[in-house]
Formats: C-alpha cells, sequence, structure tokens
C-alpha cells in the first residue's frame, strides 16, 4: 500500500486543486451563498448590473440575485456570447448538497457559475471465477468533454426533477441498453465530493456511488453514441490502470478508488488508506 500510495493520492488531490475563495467572488440568493464567479466571467457577468436587473452588487463583494430565473436568464445571456456551452438539458440549483431545489438552469452553466452538480456513476461488476471483473466504457471520441477516456458502465448528471436512481435507470438504458429491472438491482455505495477547477469552470460535484452485481451472459450495448464500446476486464486490470495510469476520466478515479478500498484492494487500516478514504470526501 505504502509503495502505490501515491499513484492513487495523485487521482484525490487533481479532483480537490480549487480553493475558495482564490480569487473568485460569491453569487448570492437573498444572502445565501449558491457558486462562485471565476476573475474572467467578471466582466460579462458586471454588464448585467443594473437598476431593475435583479442582479446588484453585494456590499462585500459578489453578486446578489433576485431569484434564481435571474439566474436562468443570465446563462442563456452569456451563452448565446459564449461565455458557456448551451447543453439544452436542466439542472437544479441547490445551495448545498441534498438541500432544497432553489430552481433550474441549463447544465452548461453550471461550472462557470460554480454551482453544486450531482451525478451517478456504477460499478458494473461481474463474478466470475477466476474473480471480479469490471465493466468499462470508452468514451466517443466527439465527447465535449474527456473524449477517450475510460468511464463506468454507466455514469450521468442527475436532470432537473430527477433523482440519483431514476438517473441510474434512465442513463443505464440510455448508455448501455441496460434493462430496467436489472438497473433496478444496483446498491448505493459511497458519496463522493469534490472541488475542482476544469478548463470549463469550477465543478462542485456530489457523486451517488451503486455496485450492480451483473450476471455472466449480459453484455452491454452502446446505445446513444456516447461510448465507443465496452469491455470486461479483471478488477485487478482497472486497479493497476488507475494506480499505474491517467487513462480513467478524472472523477471516474475517485469512484474506482472507494471501491478498492471496500474491496480489500486497498488497506483502509493504514494511516494510507485512511487519508484515501478522507480525501473522498472534500469540500464543496
Amino acid at each position: 500500500m505504502t509503495d502505490s500510495y501515491e499513484g492513487f493520492a495523485r487521482h484525490i488531490h487533481a479532483c480537490n486543486n480549487a480553493r475558495l475563495p482564490d480569487g473568485r467572488l460569491p453569487l448570492r440568493l437573498r444572502g445565501v451563498t449558491l457558486g462562485w464567479i471565476d476573475a474572467g466571467l467578471l466582466p460579462a457577468l458586471e454588464s448585467h448590473v443594473s437598476a431593475g436587473s435583479g442582479v446588484t452588487r453585494g456590499i462585500e463583494g459578489g453578486f446578489e440575485l433576485e431569484d434564481t430565473g435571474i439566474l436562468e436568464k443570465l446563462g442563456g445571456s452569456l451563452a448565446a456570447n459564449g461565455h458557456f456551452r448551451f447543453r439544452n438539458e436542466a439542472f437544479d440549483i441547490l445551495a448545498e448538497p441534498h438541500g432544497p431545489t432553489l430552481g433550474r438552469i441549463d447544465r452548461g452553466a453550471l461550472p462557470g457559475f460554480g454551482l453544486i452538480a450531482s451525478g451517478v456513476h456504477v460499478n458494473g461488476l461481474v463474478e466470475l471465477p477466476d474473480g471480479p471483473h469490471l465493466w468499462v466504457g470508452r468514451r466517443a471520441a466527439d465527447k465535449l468533454l474527456d473524449p477517450n477516456k475510460l468511464d463506468h458502465l454507466v455514469a450521468g448528471g442527475i436532470a432537473a426533477g430527477y433523482g440519483p436512481m431514476q438517473t441510474l435507470v434512465k442513463e443505464g438504458e440510455e448508455e448501455c441498453s441496460l434493462p430496467a429491472a436489472l438497473a433496478a438491482q444496483a446498491v448505493k455505495v459511497a458519496e463522493i465530493t469534490y472541488r475542482m477547477q476544469r478548463p470549463e469552470g469550477l465543478r462542485r460535484d456530489l457523486l451517488h456511488c451503486y455496485d450492480l452485481t451483473l450476471p455472466p451472459g449480459w453484455i452491454p450495448t452502446p446505445n446513444d453514441g456516447e461510448v465507443a464500446g465496452f469491455h470486461l476486464l479483471p478488477l485487478s486490470q482497472v486497479f493497476t490502470a488507475v494506480r499505474d495510469t491517467s487513462d480513467f476520466k478524472f472523477n471516474v478515479n475517485l469512484v474506482l478508488i472507494d471501491l478498492f478500498l471496500r474491496r480489500g484492494l486497498l488497506d483502509e487500516t493504514r494511516a494510507e488508506g485512511r487519508q484515501l478514504r478522507a480525501g473522498l470526501k472534500g469540500a464543496l
């Protein structure tokens, strides 16, 4: 464990590379902080501050919103001017994980405004005589984010109005033709949080993680073009790939580290293992 610790810890450090405020200004709704604005976006947001716009400058810095409907309009305006890529997929606006839904905004605006986003990741496991195996997908070459990277059997953001299990069933059918009855057997095993600066902005993510044990005869089939194909790999091979490479999508590594800890491939009783576990609960 000691020799391999850094190979796993580097993924956790990479996903927790953002500090607050670090030059960012808070975005508040009636005094409650929703997100954080990067310095590069300040001029564009400043241009929307005017009487009657619903956006004002706070007494102690930052921006105050009259309501989240204003934020949705801002997101649309900034996307039209090239600051975000409009994704045409609404996500819930949250002030804190598991908090009430305060409004909706296009998915593409979430990192630009530094808003919390939630997603689902599924470890598709197959127990074979020679040991546990994991279904691994390869992201399509034309994906906007992390093309060609290795990924989970099922993974996706939680759209507005959906819960984690509803998303799991929906994404499972779309990404790998997973029958709903089989998807319903998934067991939630963890929640992972991190705060990461990425090219698309500040990601403050909550991942709902599931294990799904699949029958050996079932084979996933790409259904929506987001996955180039799937491979069934020994878990030991996945372990080595996470430790020694950056072949997996950045946040998939964290979900797999959790799996390795729970399966005993990493020793959680050692100091290094405890540090890995603690690192999966990064600040949002």
